[in-house]
């Protein structure tokens, strides 16, 4: 404890307009003054401003590590615990603060302690130590723009629950019966608005865009791309195979679902792998439809 984690980091780049564009498109951030340069001047702030929850992004290392980088005392931790038997790891809780608004042009410097360990402790997960790391965040001048505490859990996993016969049943109710009928059809069936023409799913009783009751469905092609995906590893859960793909399917006709992906190695799986539908019998009283990579990658 109290070691630093490694030497300061230095963004690799300043704060930036693009950049912050690029967040609020992506968290549906509509706030003028983070985009919009003649709203920003006419507000308090006088120019464009970053979203405060952008702080830890400006300064976020790339996905590989720079050539030549030695292990830093986190490392060291991490690999302490991972050879002991605590070699899973969850993220618990993050807390930051903000001291002002950073504007393009400033450029971040991160120092990063081992602020706490945690004696041994019993969780639902199993047993294992809370790591508590504390980061402050610097501008280009030395002054502290905003503080960062970031805990985890390294914990030692509990045995593999042996599978069950049944998968869990998915929630079936009057709004998406039609969909679970359609699947015991091998139909793919998307709720439509009968009045403007939307699509939607999930399913449910009321239109989003026009507020009509009334609904009809088509059937999809079944055919589309993996948008995202994750590969859960814990906590493992009885009936499932691990490791299994959850994948988010953006369908041809563009609604999206959430689903399988089947019969594939998941570090194969990547976001825009073109998928189609598959009714695939889980048992003998459920039907699900999971995808599998389409033909020939068309």
């Amino acid at each position: 404890m109290g070691r630093e984690v490694g030497p300061p980091l230095v963004a690799r780049d300043p704060v930036n307009e693009p950049m912050i564009r690029h967040w609020c498109d992506a968290v549906g951030d509509a706030n003028p003054v983070h985009t919009d340069p003649e709203a920003a001047a006419r507000s308090a702030h006088g120019g464009i401003v970053a979203p405060p929850t952008m702080l830890q992004a400006w300064s976020m290392r790339g996905l590989e590590p720079k050539a030549g980088s030695r292990p830093s005392a986190q490392d060291e931790l991490i690999q302490t615990l991972n050879e002991a038997g605590f070699s899973s790891v969850v993220a618990t809780n993050c807390e930051q603060e903000y001291r002002r608004y950073l504007r393009p042009g400033d450029l971040i410097t991160t120092r990063a302690v081992i602020d706490a360990i945690s004696d041994e402790k019993h969780t639902a997960l199993g047993d294992g130590f809370f790591v508590t790391t504390k980061t402050t965040f610097t501008d280009q001048n030395g002054e502290v723009v905003g503080t960062m505490i970031f805990r985890i859990l390294k914990f030692r996993p509990p045995a593999a629950p042996e599978p069950t016969a049944r998968r869990p049943r998915p929630a079936m109710n009057r709004d998406n019966a039609f969909f679970w009928e359609g699947v015991e059809r091998g139909e793919l069936l998307i709720q439509r608005c009968a009045s403007c023409g939307r699509l939607r799913h999930p399913p449910g009783p009321m239109c989003p865009s026009c507020r009509s009751l009334e609904w009809d469905t088509v059937v999809s092609s079944g055919r589309g791309t993996v948008y995202s995906f994750v590969v859960p590893h814990h906590p493992q859960v009885p009936s499932f195979e691990y490791p299994y793909v959850v994948a988010l399917v953006e369908l041809d006709e563009g609604t999206r679902l959430v689903s399988n992906v089947v019969d594939i190695d998941p570090a194969d799986v990547h976001v825009g792998l073109p998928v189609e539908v598959d009714f695939v019998a889980v048992d003998d009283e459920l039907t699900l439809p999971q995808f599998r990579v389409r033909g020939n990658g068309a």
